[in-house]
């Protein structure tokens, strides 16, 4: 939105007048809230679980290998115990921590084709 406003001195004799044009601009702002939980996009601060969920395509193999190379700690045989437990309970929290790894992790083992929970703010 752009205002003219004229400035100049009343009452002068000379047919010349002295003209200040001053121009305004507003600018609206609007704040957004996210979420606190759902995918890795949302939310901010806490803790974060990545949950790795059961499916019909993975072999125990492939989990367990993937979690031991994506998730820091996690040996070969911590990773074979997690996929029992996604096995036999459909889903198992494999790390929790700051947002920022854990969308990482979470894209990480996405990526190498495990069914993923959405990120879930703790």
């Amino acid at each position: 939105m752009f205002v003219a406003a004229d400035f100049g001195e009343a009452g002068l004799e000379s047919p010349v007048h002295s003209v200040t044009i001053l121009y305004i601009r507003a600018v609206a702002t609007t704040t957004v809230e996210r979420p606190k939980s759902a995918g890795p996009e949302s939310g901010v601060g806490g803790n974060w679980l990545v949950i790795v969920l059961n499916d019909d395509h993975n072999t125990f193999d492939h989990v367990a290998h993937t979690l031991s190379s994506v998730i820091p700690g996690v040996s070969l045989d911590r990773g074979y115990r997690y996929a029992d437990k996604i096995h036999n309970s459909g889903r198992a929290a494999v790390w929790t921590g700051p947002r920022e790894p854990a969308e990482l992790y979470w894209e990480q083992l996405k990526d190498a084709g495990l069914t993923m929970a959405p990120l879930e703010q703790h």
